[in-house]
């Protein structure tokens, strides 16, 4: 080798700058309690929100007038009168007589099994009804116009319409309090635009799917040699070298299949109704695999969903880390402010990832959007979700989730530049725009399981593209 030959230089990982919100963090230990009714959270989110939504209702109804009747504000449903021309703020409560019943629940013991569960609330016979309520009382909406808006249980909205002789208030308008204040980028991190290199990217994975069995191997093992720019030519360790951070947005492991039992095991008791002889650790000792090798090089965030082992209901709690014996060493350290390179957080998220505000869950909130409306316009609930700034609006209602009696965590109080939900039917973006010039990005994360797709947000423009990784079949 002659001395003056040039030497391959190595390839470095675009570093992280990363600062999570922690705002969906419960307390602890005597400090939690479900003993509080779940009233208060409506009460909340109506106090919160209404506010916003009679200033937009205001400003767009000030001079609306009908055969020279001028519009007005009632403060209560209850003070709507027959005949007059008025609006008022409310929370829609959708009664949809499909919909999960808690005696049902109670009913289940006397089941030989459970139906399924309903893809939809939606009544074929026509039996839903809209309803508007506060702390005064309830009013049923009617009208040609809901058909064209959405509108789910929780969401806060302005009304503007007449009573009818049936008592029915038949809606001619509807205002929802739409996109709040979006920060600028940088703004949480101190001008910390000056010492980032540009062209970095984060790579959006959901529904891993992880099994424990040998067909979950090949696909994870493209998407994690990629990661770590093993796989392909120089130009392909290049790109990869640019992601910055790995977002896992629920859904890692999938149930996977007991463990056969002999048969004296069989019979053995029960405690509590829970056999731990049966349980099959598989799964979780896979996704610790996966996590501990990617670990080294190249920093994760971790969110739950409803297939993981953490909390059902909303918003669900970090993982812990003894579920992961080999990866925990680069999980946040107790009682540390710094987040660790594995950041075993909420769900829902939030936080600034390369300055950026970025706000994302599992897709349970939009999975039980999904149930209340028509169609599949997954991205038309996102948009719609956070117009009425409300990151789960069907909690409590059919959203399992924490009694809260101080606080609404779910209301956005910022628009983020970036919204992310996993574990959806299919690969999905659009652009949206509020009405003070906020620009969000819009991404529907699909299954990787099923699909192998994961997709790249680039840093310096919000552009996104999806990445492939497929196992063909021999004949």
């Amino acid at each position: 080798m002659e001395e003056d030959e040039p030497i391959e230089a190595s390839l470095e990982r675009q570093p992280s700058n990363y600062n999570p919100l922690r705002r969906f963090v419960l307390a602890k230990g005597d400090e939690k309690s479900y003993k509080q009714q779940y009233a208060d959270m409506y009460f909340l989110r109506l106090a919160k929100l209404k506010p916003v939504v009679e200033k937009i209702a205001d400003d767009a109804w000030n001079d609306f007038e009908i055969a020279g009747e001028k519009v007005r504000q009632v403060e209560r449903v209850l003070d709507v009168r027959q005949g007059e021309l008025c609006w008022v703020v409310g929370t829609v409560f959708m009664d949809m007589p499909l919909k999960p019943n808690i005696l049902d629940d109670i009913a289940k013991d006397h089941w030989i099994s459970a139906p399924p569960a309903r893809q939809k609330f939606i009544s074929p016979s026509g039996q839903d009804q809209t309803m508007l309520e506060d702390e005064s009382g309830r009013l049923r909406l009617t009208g040609a116009f809901l058909q064209h808006v959405m509108l789910v249980t929780g969401c806060i909205v302005a009304v503007m319409g007449t009573e009818n002789a049936n008592g029915d208030f038949e809606v001619i308008d509807v205002k929802v309090p739409d996109l709040p204040r979006q920060p600028q980028r940088w703004e949480r991190d101190n001008g910390a635009s000056n010492d980032q290199p540009g062209g970095g990217q984060i790579a959006f994975v959901s529904g891993l799917g992880i099994s424990g069995d040998e067909g979950d191997t090949l696909s994870m093992d493209l998407l994690m040699e990629y990661l770590l720019g093993e796989a392909g030519g120089e130009s392909d360790q290049a790109e990869a070298c640019r992601i910055s951070r790995v977002v896992i947005a629920g859904n890692s492991i999938t149930e996977g299949t007991p463990l056969a039992l002999r048969e004296e095991e069989k019979k053995s008791s029960k405690k509590y109704g829970y056999d731990s002889s049966a349980y099959n650790p598989a799964p979780t000792a896979h996704l610790d695999g996966f996590l501990a090798t990617l670990l080294p090089s190249i920093p994760i965030t971790l969110i739950p969903g409803d297939r993981d082992p953490a909390n059902a209901s909303m918003p669900q709690q970090p993982i812990h880390p003894a579920m992961f014996p080999h990866s925990r060493a680069y999980a946040t350290k107790p009682g540390s402010i710094e987040p660790g390179w594995l950041d075993s957080s909420t769900n829902p998220w939030e936080g600034d990832i390369e300055g950026w505000r970025v706000m994302g869950n599992g897709g349970q909130p939009i999975d039980d959007i999904f149930r209340y409306v028509e169609g599949d316009d997954r991205l038309g609930m996102m948009e719609a979700l956070l117009r009425w700034r409300c990151g789960a609006p069907t909690a409590p209602d059919t959203l399992w989730c924490y009694p809260f009696q101080d606080r609404d965590p779910f209301i956005i109080e910022e628009t983020p530049h970036v919204y992310f939900v996993g574990n959806q039917p299919r690969f999905e973006t659009t652009v949206i725009e509020g009405p003070a010039g906020q620009i969000v990005r819009l991404i529907s994360l699909p299954k990787f399981k099923e699909t192998g797709e994961i997709v790249l947000l680039d840093t310096d423009t919000l552009d996104v593209e999806v990445m492939q990784f497929r196992v063909h079949d021999e004949d």
